[in-house]
């Protein structure tokens, strides 16, 4: 599964600085595929140590790492929900992706003009959790339609979604985000069919001055208080830096790093914590042609893991041999690891860790 996640954001907040430097890939700073799919779309690479140390044992002809579509579409504006400024393509574009990124700025200069006349994060992100939950009340009265025509039959399972639907509407007829709904387990996966903006996970990514890296100032401060109420993640960036940081060549990003007390680019500090966030993890395959990092959720069992390469690995599923980049580093090859006995044979039941290398078994 490729990760897809929408940046939702005001006008004049650093969207666009930080799209840029996300999908400015440079052929010879990364040995990955690198595509954009429209002016709006980019594919980037999730980073991974762990490929380069797989290589280090396996040669290969190229190193694919895990990605993360990334979706920007101009500014939300209040009134979007009924059309303003790009309206209903800007919504209708981010009802495809797995989270929301949501960009605010937490930053004072006088040659940006905020959109609402100050820097106020807590109203800016407001203003869009209302336009969103605007945007989803339609969404929720299609449904609430339908749910009543199924009731209506007398189905007891038309009548369990009818007032589900009723509980999630009103919700969101109140301005509230469908994510801070008391659910059960079982309901907040009936709501995840319904294709609603604000029931999508959001990273809050807080775009800071120079001055207030790495740690942020005290903007950022209420973004993580509100993040934690409501368990969202929350990334710290200065979109300036991470465009000056996307124009250098990996090699040469040390020193300006150190400069602002960073280890690494923020974006990919970003990219990890959208897989936190939305409970995914990596395995591996690896061989003479390529070296590669998959995307699937924690908890996956083989055959579903088998699935993401190719749906008939996963209808065809035998077995899966795997072994872990412990093995690999302590015995060296593929051959030593299973002379050693450390290649394992797995079945339909077993749950892929994070960093497992497989192969799989299948037959059509």
């Amino acid at each position: 599964m490729a990760l897809s996640v929408g940046i939702v954001g005001l006008p004049n907040v650093g969207k666009s600085t930080v799209f840029n430097a996300l999908t400015a890939g440079k052929a010879e700073a990364a040995n990955y595929p690198f595509c954009t799919i429209d002016p709006n779309v980019g594919v980037v690479p999730v980073p991974d140590a762990r490929l380069a140390r797989i290589e280090k044992h396996i040669k290969t002809q190229k190193v694919i790492p895990a990605i993360v579509e990334i979706v920007d579409i101009a500014g939300l504006v209040k009134g979007a929900s009924q059309g303003e400024g790009l309206g209903n393509k800007y919504l209708a574009n981010n009802r495809e992706t797995h989270a929301i990124l949501m960009m605010v700025r937490c930053f004072d200069d006088p040659n940006v003009v905020h959109v609402s006349g100050s820097v106020d994060p807590m109203r800016d992100i407001d203003v869009i959790d209302l336009e969103l939950a605007l945007a989803d009340v339609e969404t929720a009265e299609r449904r609430l339609k339908k749910a009543q025509g199924a009731a209506k039959t007398g189905s007891k399972e038309g009548k369990i979604e009818l007032q589900l639907v009723e509980k999630v509407y009103a919700h969101l007829q109140s301005g509230k985000a469908a994510r801070t709904l008391a659910l059960t387990d079982d309901e907040r996966k009936q709501v995840a069919t319904f294709g609603l903006l604000t029931s999508k996970p959001v990273l809050y990514c807080c775009n800071v001055g120079e001055a207030d890296l790495p740690n942020g100032n005290a903007w950022s401060d209420e973004v993580r208080a509100r993040a934690a109420r409501e368990g969202a993640g929350v990334v710290i960036l200065c979109g300036k830096v991470e465009a000056e940081l996307a124009e250098l060549a990996e090699s040469d990003r040390g020193d300006l790093l150190a400069s602002y007390g960073l280890a690494e680019p923020a974006l990919a500090t970003l990219a990890r914590e959208c897989y936190r966030l939305l409970g995914l993890q990596s395995y591996f395959t690896a061989g003479e042609k390529e070296i590669r990092a998959w995307t699937i959720r924690k908890g996956a069992l083989a055959p579903e893991a088998a699935g993401v390469i190719h749906t008939d690995f996963e209808k065809g599923f035998i077995r899966a041999q795997v072994y872990t980049l412990a093995d690999l580093e302590h015995h060296g090859s593929e051959v030593a690891i299973k002379a050693a006995g450390k290649l394992r044979m797995e079945g339909k039941e077993y749950v892929v860790a994070d960093g497992d290398i497989m192969h799989f078994l299948f037959n059509v």
